[in-house]
């Protein structure tokens, strides 16, 4: 009986032996991850746009897949969110007024995006909603759910369009490049009106159109000189930063009418 336990406690370990390089040949799962240069862009009144390069690496990434191309990376900078208030003006009586208007809370002020081929090329529709990838996907959260759905997303489209035409929103296909079949760069635009704050860069990988893994990282954009003293001075004193603006308003007038007064 005893020689019995033996045999089936070998037979087991046996069974156990053959099993385990099954499981230590899986492929590691891929991941990916991305780097900043710098971790603050400074930015003065002169500033006209920028590029914003991101480098990135893949780990465990299949040399197979890598060869045949199979592998995208999109990456994203995206802005602080704040509320945004969208107006539609209408004429009347041959003047043009703001009649009805739409508040969208937590907005991304800019949205950036760099890939390595067209969106619609990378993956399908479904998982770019599911992700909240791309200007398209962002999802808009008005501050009155009690409006028509027709009118939410008039609106919505109206954001939008406005953030594309001026450059806040916007995409740089084959923005994002391979240098090897393990390392990337990724360049991103920054609007000449680029909000300052904390900047978010995330970049998402795909392996032949489906989505694997995501990373992030965190850039500040802050303005510099004279500029940011009076930005500081508006955002802690923003009462005598007013009081100043008017004093100064009334001293230029003033000073403009004794030029340009007539005798």
């Amino acid at each position: 009986m005893a020689g019995l336990r033996a045999f089936l406690a070998v037979a087991s370990l046996s069974l156990f032996a053959a099993s385990s390089p099954g499981r230590a040949q899986t492929p590691p799962t891929e991941n990916i991850q991305i780097g900043l240069s710098t971790d603050h862009v400074s930015i003065t009144a002169g500033f006209s746009g920028a590029d914003l390069t991101i480098f990135g690496s893949l780990e465990n990434a299949n040399p197979l897949v890598a060869r045949q191309g199979r592998y995208d990376v999109i990456v994203v900078l995206e802005g602080p969110a704040r509320p945004v208030v969208v107006r539609r003006k209408d004429r009347v009586l041959g003047v043009w007024i703001n009649l009805e208007s739409e508040t969208f809370e937590n907005v991304p002020v800019s949205y950036s995006v760099a890939t390595t081929r067209p969106l619609q090329d990378v993956t399908d529709p479904n998982s770019y909603k599911q992700l909240s990838l791309g200007a398209a996907n962002i999802y808009m959260q008005p501050a009155d759910d009690g409006d028509s759905p027709a009118t939410i997303q008039e609106f919505t489209a109206a954001l939008r369009d406005r953030k594309s035409a001026t450059g806040l929103y916007s995409e740089n296909v084959g923005g994002v490049r391979f240098l090897s079949q393990n390392l990337f760069r990724a360049t991103v635009r920054l609007a000449p009106n680029v909000p300052v704050g904390t900047h978010k860069a995330r970049a998402f990988l795909f392996k032949g159109g489906l989505f694997i893994k995501e990373s992030s990282a965190q850039l500040e954009i802050r303005k510099s000189g004279f500029e940011q003293s009076i930005f500081r001075v508006a955002h802690d004193y923003s009462f005598l930063y007013g009081f100043f603006a008017v004093l100064l308003a009334m001293l230029t007038g003033w000073l403009g009418r004794l030029i340009f007064r007539k005798d």
